[in-house]
């Protein structure tokens, strides 16, 4: 009988998937990824051969309301919010972990079914900088955490407190000589009776890329040996996959999960082999990521991470793929409104686009891709803005501005301290207009090209081309985004725009 096997090709996903944390449970991979400012956060992706995943739930759909997290008051969250959870299951529970980089808060959050929730959560005053969840044999929980200096500390049983009575202590002091970022970004596990901890560290001599480091000890508290596990960059410009999650297969077989800097578009996921050597655990073949590889499962159909919308809902649900930019305020979107749109309502004033409420965004993907929607201008008043953004920090939008004096299409960039600088204007006399953004990834190119038209077809470049930047103030790879606001001082009541025929498609370099 034929063995199953499964092709797996590297990058996993050409996509902003970043900070990965794996468990297997049974025959299913379930996944979890940084999502800083993106609402519903904390998404999770499950996979039966990991070749092939989707999305099947968030841990949560906001879990703060301050006004930076709902973009007011001239404050946002952008870069911050939730950052590199630890996902683990325990004796029929899965729990997510992570701290808030704004609020200096841990969460645990806790279900019993990871694809429907609920989720219950639990908020700590402290600060457990990426933490990572674990459960030893005898039941006792610990986060072992830190940067550099990394620490331990012991929960209670329940995960709901720090345990007053438990251990609580610095674990090890990481490499420093020549090192420019100390080990970050841990996970812990134990195997046969052996304690590993998954770090990441940035060298300044030798190859001065970021690698995996693993340190292992036969005691939780130490102490700890340490070896280089991964160093590999695949070709790409120095900069070194690591950080991220190990797992074992039904068969008994390993393979780790961890990421790579790929400029504008995000870090995006690697899968790679591993065994294990004297104990020791052996990534990659002979010290490299393998562009492709079989794995020992059975192959299975995922769903894209990034997707089209017709917005055809008879309900105002949105599909998986889409998050908020920021927390959202619900009484201002709509499907239902109008049949066959996404309606969003200028209810909320902003000084500029990466303050508007409601900014409706998906992932962009390499190595190629383009996004484009048709806009009705028919619900917008003067002093509103309404169109299709490359979100970053250094963003680029192609869109509607409506004036008293009449409507104009537009092309703007970041004004280099938050607003926009329009590059090209054009009247605009139709009621309604398409518009499209095509973004090329390919070997870090980075650039977005912005169009729009009349008809869906022919189709006109307005502006200029973007160079797009990974900045760290978002520390997110670029967003596909719908976007509806008012600047202060807008025609009152607030109109709205409505979106329509979302089209994504993603290529290849050589198309």
């Amino acid at each position: 009988m034929t063995k199953p096997e499964t092709m797996v090709h590297n990058p996993l996903m050409w996509a902003d998937v970043p900070d990965v944390d794996v468990i297997r449970v049974g025959d299913i991979f379930y996944m979890v990824s940084t999502s800083m400012h993106s609402m519903p956060g904390c998404p999770i992706m499950k996979s039966k051969d990991l070749a092939h995943w989707e999305l099947v739930s968030y841990v949560f759909d906001t879990f703060e309301d301050t006004p930076g997290h709902n973009l007011l008051d001239g404050k946002g969250v952008y870069g911050q919010g939730s950052w590199a959870a630890s996902l683990r299951y325990h004796k029929g529970t899965f729990y997510v972990c992570f701290n808030c980089n704004d609020t200096h808060q841990f969460y645990v959050y806790r279900t019993k079914d990871i694809e429907n929730g609920p989720w219950e959560r639990t908020v700590f005053q402290e600060f457990f900088h990426d933490p990572a969840l674990f459960f030893d044999d005898d039941d006792r929980v610990y986060v072992i955490y830190g940067g550099g200096s990394i620490h331990i500390a012991e929960l209670t049983e329940d995960l709901r407190a720090v345990k007053p009575d438990g251990i609580r202590q610095l674990l090890m002091e990481t490499e420093t000589e020549g090192i420019s970022l100390r080990c970050e970004g841990g996970h812990a596990y134990k195997i046969n009776g052996m304690y590993y901890l998954f770090y990441i560290e940035w060298p300044n001599t030798g190859s001065c890329m970021r690698r995996e480091i693993c340190y292992r000890s036969t005691s939780l508290l130490g102490p700890y040996e340490r070896r280089i596990v991964l160093e590999d960059d695949m070709g790409y410009h120095n900069k070194g996959v690591a950080q991220g999650a190990i797992f074992d297969l039904p068969d008994g077989s390993w393979c780790s999960m961890l990421f790579q800097d790929h400029d504008a578009v995000g870090r995006i996921p690697y899968l790679l082999p591993l065994r294990w050597e004297e104990d020791w655990p052996v990534l990659g073949y002979n010290g490299k990521v393998p562009e492709s590889f079989t794995v020992p499962l059975k192959t299975c159909e995922g769903k894209p991470l990034v997707i089209s919308d017709d917005f055809n809902h008879t309900e105002n649900r949105l599909a998986l793929n889409w998050q908020w930019n920021h927390n959202p305020e619900n009484s201002l979107w709509s499907f239902t409104e109008r049949p066959g749109y996404l309606r969003l309502h200028t209810g909320i004033s902003a000084e500029s686009v990466l303050m508007a409420k409601n900014t409706l965004t998906q992932r962009t993907e390499g190595p190629r891709c383009t996004a484009e929607v048709k806009l009705s201008l028919s619900g917008l008043k003067p002093g509103e803005r309404a169109g299709l953004i490359a979100l970053q920090s250094h963003f680029g939008t192609v869109g509607i501005r409506m004036e008293k004096d009449g409507c104009f299409l537009t092309m703007c960039v970041n004004n280099g301290s938050g607003g926009e600088k329009e590059e090209e204007e054009i009247p605009w006399k139709q009621n309604e207009v398409y518009l499209k953004i095509a973004f090329d990834f390919t070997d870090s190119r980075d650039i977005a090209e912005f169009y729009y038209s009349e008809d869906g077809e022919e189709w006109c470049s307005i502006g200029r081309p973007l160079k797009m930047l990974y900045t760290l103030d978002h520390f997110m790879g670029y967003r596909i985004g719908l976007y509806a606001y008012a600047v202060p001082g807008a025609e009152k009541p607030a109109g709205y725009a409505d979106f329509c025929g979302f089209r994504y498609a993603r290529k290849g370099s050589e198309e």
